[in-house]
């Protein structure tokens, strides 16, 4: 391995967002260099994609490979409260055509496999195995990273711009102290597969179920292919761990019972592999971008996982970072400055879903009651949690405020604005 390599544009994390930036970067011709912790394929929670994840996807060149995947079709949604009597699943159809209303559940093992093998397709290069350890730094903007493989050599990576695409390690926003906590979304999580578990029939067998328990909180379940179902359960974590109980399997397993419908649809089936657990913090990078680099994916935030919106933000975001990185290039300036459309539209998209979020977890408000007093609103709720992030939803939120409390926008991830002058791209 060389001690120092030059490139174009260098991604930290080769997860979906930056798989997806080093793709769009390196198709439009720029030398793409990302950095890999790990070796694919690897497992990675985060599994249902929602409907508006097709316009990333399309933009990747990937529907085809997605309908030619075993992958299981989703075209529903539905929601069960504790007594396991399921609402009549919403079916996307209703609102999208044909190439919206129908989405999928992953296994991100092969999801995320598939991605980076795009990415590298469109002629970028992917070096697993490669932990950086440092972002370097001189004049006070990034000029790319110092990793190490996996028998210990260094070597520094060097770009006119990084994106950092490392997911919830957050490399930048960790080292540079930028991660900031959202107030009220301070979640636990724990989840665990099961084989032979009961699916409904039909067009339903793939839906995403969302099945509430005591306190706002609710579990997930979703199929998928090889007779599996990912299922987990989120609520704040003195409920979960109520009377002393900190196990996660304990936790599980006693969780299940407050749900009628869970415990009907896993009764049949097989638990196996580890209970695992996770605080689901949501939180923002204080900065998107920086001279020299730019954030994405989980690196710049991540929002409680109630809508299944991650993929669809991570994929999102780096399709336009890399846009952004190219028409950065272009005009021969990466200063952080030049990320401030990028930003806009990631902040706009993540504070609408973040209001749909908040709403949910307050215990005087559902959507039905919106819906009943003010159904011309029904579109909006839809569009909203089905990714089409950015839009004005101002009369949607104005009517949930007479519900519940609608959170301010939070005051980050714009770019750092240090400097003043263009930076250079070359």
């Amino acid at each position: 391995m060389n001690p120092t390599e030059q490139c174009d544009a260098l991604v930290i994390g080769a997860g979906p967002a930056g798989s997806a930036a080093a793709a769009v970067m390196a198709e439009q011709g720029l030398r793409v260099v990302a950095l890999e912790r790990e070796r694919f394929p690897r497992y990675h929670i985060g599994e249902s994609l929602i409907p508006f994840t097709y316009p990333a996807l399309k933009r990747l060149g990937l529907i085809e490979r997605m309908r030619q995947s075993p992958f299981i079709r989703k075209y529903s949604v539905q929601f069960v409260p504790p007594s396991g009597k399921a609402s009549q699943p919403f079916y996307f159809s209703t609102r999208y055509d044909a190439d919206i209303s129908q989405t999928w559940q992953v296994l991100r093992s092969e999801f995320d496999q598939m991605l980076m093998e795009n990415a590298r397709s469109r002629g970028a290069a992917v070096l697993e195995e490669m932990e950086v350890s440092a972002l370097l730094q001189e004049e006070g903007r990034t000029v790319g990273a110092r990793a190490r493989n996996r028998r210990g050599e260094l070597a520094d990576f060097r770009a006119p711009i990084t994106v950092d695409c490392s997911g919830r390690d957050a490399l930048a926003a960790t080292q540079r102290n930028w991660r900031v906590r959202d107030p009220q979304l301070n979640k636990v999580a724990v989840w665990t597969y099961y084989r032979g578990a009961r699916r409904d029939e039909g067009i339903d067998a793939g839906a995403t179920t969302v099945a509430f328990v005591p306190e706002k909180g609710w579990f997930w379940y979703i199929p998928q292919h090889n007779n599996v179902v990912s299922v987990g359960v989120v609520a704040e974590g003195k409920y979960l761990t109520r009377g002393g109980v900190k196990d996660p399997a304990s936790i599980f397993q006693r969780e299940i019972g407050e749900n009628l419908w869970i415990q009907d649809h896993l009764a049949c089936g097989r638990q196996f592999g580890p209970h695992y657990l996770t605080s689901e913090f949501s939180y923002r990078s204080r900065y998107s971008a920086a001279d020299g680099l730019v954030l994405a994916g989980d690196a710049f935030g991540f929002l409680d996982p109630v809508f299944s919106s991650g993929l669809m933000l991570a994929l999102k975001s780096g399709v336009l970072a890399g846009d952004a990185v190219v028409s950065a290039r272009a005009a021969g300036d990466v200063s952080a400055a030049r990320f401030a459309d990028y930003s806009a539209q990631m902040r706009e998209a993540i504070e609408n879903m973040r209001k749909l979020v908040y709403a949910f977890y307050d215990p005087n408000f559902s959507f039905r009651m919106i819906v009943d007093q003010r159904p011309e609103l029904a579109g909006d709720i839809t569009d909203c949690l089905s990714g089409d992030v950015n839009r004005d939803f101002s009369k949607l939120f104005m009517a949930i405020a007479e519900y519940a409390a609608v959170p301010e926008s939070l005051p980050y991830g714009q770019p750092l604005a240090a400097s003043r002058q263009a930076i250079p791209a070359a």
